[in-house]
């Protein structure tokens, strides 16, 4: 199969299609141009096309020195199983090393564990840092205190 990769931003009817098939807006909700706006942020990107359509899409967030996180790794359903998550991975993750980042992360989809582990990532331990912002709607629907103004 002949697959071509790219470093920049696909279009954004492109990226809509490919992330709505991950069904990952169910829980987002974010509209074709909130996604465009959020992707068009990031340190850097890796495309992945088949012919002229987008299959897979990675992206790095990053301060450019200590700390990058990786979101998105996609790959369209039909196209899975081909080693195409695994090369982008290895070439999001080879971008963040060329810049010499000292820490590497990454937001992964539910039951891909797996996957990230063979790839040398490691689930952090529960006692590691890292929280998650979950608001007032896990928190008894109690809004937070306000601070105290000085």
């Amino acid at each position: 199969m002949d697959l071509r990769f790219d470093s920049a931003f696909p279009p954004t009817d492109d990226f809509w299609t490919l992330f709505a098939a991950t069904g990952w807006n169910d829980e987002y909700q974010v509209s074709k141009e909130e996604l465009h706006a959020a992707i068009s942020k990031s340190w850097f990107v890796h495309s992945v096309y088949h012919e002229k359509r987008l299959v897979g899409f990675g992206r790095v967030v990053s301060d450019g020195l200590l700390h990058a996180m990786i979101y998105d790794l996609i790959v369209d359903p039909a196209y899975r199983n081909l080693g195409i998550g695994a090369e982008l991975l290895k070439r999001l993750v080879g971008s963040c090393r060329t810049a010499g980042i000292r820490d590497i992360q990454l937001f992964s989809a539910r039951g891909k564990r797996e996957f990230y582990e063979r790839r040398g990532f490691r689930a952090r331990a529960d006692d590691s840092p890292g929280m998650e912002y979950i608001g007032e709607r896990e928190n008894h629907g109690a809004p937070p205190e306000p601070l105290a103004e000085h």
